[in-house]
C-alpha cells in the first residue's frame, strides 16, 4: 500500500496536492469546531478520497490528461450543468473547462471575500440564516475555496470567458473574479448573456427576460457560444475599473444586493419584507380567511413575482425572520421551507 500510495503522490501535479492538503485541513477543522462531524466520519472520508484518488490517477494514465485550451467561468450550478452539456453537443468538452462558483452573490456578505477571513465570514452568516445542513456547508466551503484556486491557477495561455448577465447575483460574482484575475495577464472576455438573449432568442409576441444564466437551456447557450466566442476582450482600462469596483463591494457588510439602473445597489436585508407579508396579504383575501398557508407557497409566489434573482432561500430566511417579530404566527417545524406553515397574527 506504502509504494501505491508514494506513486499516487509523485503523480500529483502541485495544485493537486494543495486541493487535497486543504481537503483534509478543513475536515480536520470540522472535527475540532464539534458541529455534529466524527473523527470516525472523518476517517471514513479520507480513506474514501484516497480510493478516489488512486482510481482516478489510474483512469488518467490509461487516457492520458486532458488537454483544456480555454477556461470558462460562470456562476451556479444549473448554468454550468447547461453550459456543459452545450459543449459535449458542440464537442468541445475536452478542450474547453468550466470553473464554476456555487453560490449566489446577491445575498449573504461579501466583505473581503477574496481572502479566508472573507470566506469564513460568508460561510458563518450562511450557517446562522440560511438553511443548509452541515454536511452541504462543508462542501460548499471546500468547493468555493477549490473554485478560487482554480481560477487563480488557470494557465496564462487560457482565453478566459466570464458568463454574467444583468444581475446583481452574476454582477458581483464577475468583479470578484476579476480581482483574483488582477495579477494576470489572460486574455479575458464577457458574454453578456440578456445582450445575446435579446440579440438571438428576444421575440416581440413573447414578454420574457432571463433574470439569469440559469434560466437558458443548453441549446441556447450553444447558439449563443457560436456566435460570440470570438467577441472583444476586455481592455486593462476595463479590467481596473471591475477591479475598483470589486474593492468598494468588499468593504460593505450589507447581505442584499439588487440590480438597478445597470449597477449594483446594496439595500437592507428587510428589503423585501413588506412585499412577503402583502403577498400573505393577499392570499387570505383571495380565501376569506386567515387559513395557515406552506411557507413553499408563499416563497414560490414571491420570488416568481420578483425581478431580481436572489434565490428562494433567502426569502425563506426573512419569513422565518417575520414569524420571529411576530409579524406571521406559524405552524409545523421551520426545518424545511416545506415543513412548516404561516398567516398574518
Amino acid at each position: 500500500m506504502f509504494d501505491e500510495l508514494n506513486d499516487v503522490i509523485n503523480q500529483l501535479e502541485d495544485k493537486e496536492k494543495k486541493a487535497l492538503l486543504m481537503q483534509i485541513f478543513l475536515r480536520m477543522q470540522v472535527v475540532e469546531e464539534g458541529n455534529g462531524y466524527s473523527e470516525e466520519q472523518f476517517y471514513l472520508d479520507i480513506n474514501k478520497t484516497y480510493k478516489n484518488l488512486v482510481e482516478y490517477k489510474k483512469n488518467q494514465l490509461n487516457i492520458g490528461p486532458v488537454q483544456y485550451v480555454k477556461t470558462h467561468i460562470v456562476f451556479g450550478d444549473s448554468p454550468s450543468g447547461s453550459l456543459k452539456m452545450a459543449f459535449k453537443k458542440l464537442g468541445i468538452s475536452q478542450q474547453e473547462r468550466v470553473i464554476t462558483l456555487s453560490d449566489i452573490f446577491s445575498i449573504g456578505p461579501v466583505w473581503n471575500l477574496h481572502n479566508i477571513e472573507g470566506i469564513s465570514n460568508r460561510l458563518n452568516w450562511l450557517r446562522n440564516h440560511i438553511l443548509i445542513d452541515d454536511e452541504d456547508l462543508y462542501h460548499y466551503e471546500e468547493h468555493f475555496r477549490q473554485s478560487i484556486i482554480d481560477i487563480q491557477q488557470t494557465p496564462s495561455d487560457h482565453p478566459i470567458i466570464i458568463w454574467a448577465g444583468e444581475n446583481a447575483h452574476e454582477q458581483t460574482a464577475l468583479r470578484f473574479v476579476l480581482y483574483l484575475l488582477k495579477d494576470r495577464d489572460n486574455d479575458i472576455q464577457i458574454i453578456h448573456t440578456n445582450k445575446a438573449y435579446k440579440l438571438y432568442f428576444e421575440k416581440s409576441d413573447i414578454d420574457f427576460t432571463p433574470l439569469n444564466m440559469g434560466e437558458l437551456s443548453s441549446d441556447q447557450l450553444m447558439e449563443i457560444y457560436k456566435n460570440e466566442q470570438n467577441g472583444r476582450l476586455l481592455i486593462q482600462a476595463e479590467r481596473h475599473i471591475f477591479e475598483r469596483e470589486w474593492e468598494q463591494l468588499c468593504q460593505s457588510t450589507d447581505v442584499l444586493r439588487i440590480w438597478q439602473n445597470q449597477k449594483i445597489k446594496s439595500v437592507p436585508e428587510n428589503f423585501y419584507d413588506d412585499y412577503i407579508t402583502n403577498t400573505v396579504k393577499k392570499i387570505h383575501q383571495n380565501k376569506q380567511q386567515k387559513d395557515f398557508i406552506k411557507s413553499a407557497r408563499i416563497i414560490g409566489e414571491v420570488i416568481g413575482h420578483l425581478d431580481q434573482y436572489i434565490g428562494d432561500q433567502f426569502i425563506e430566511y426573512r419569513v422565518r425572520r417575520l414569524i420571529v417579530d411576530g409579524v406571521f404566527d406559524m405552524e409545523g417545524v421551520p426545518k424545511a421551507m416545506h415543513s412548516y406553515s404561516i398567516k398574518l397574527r
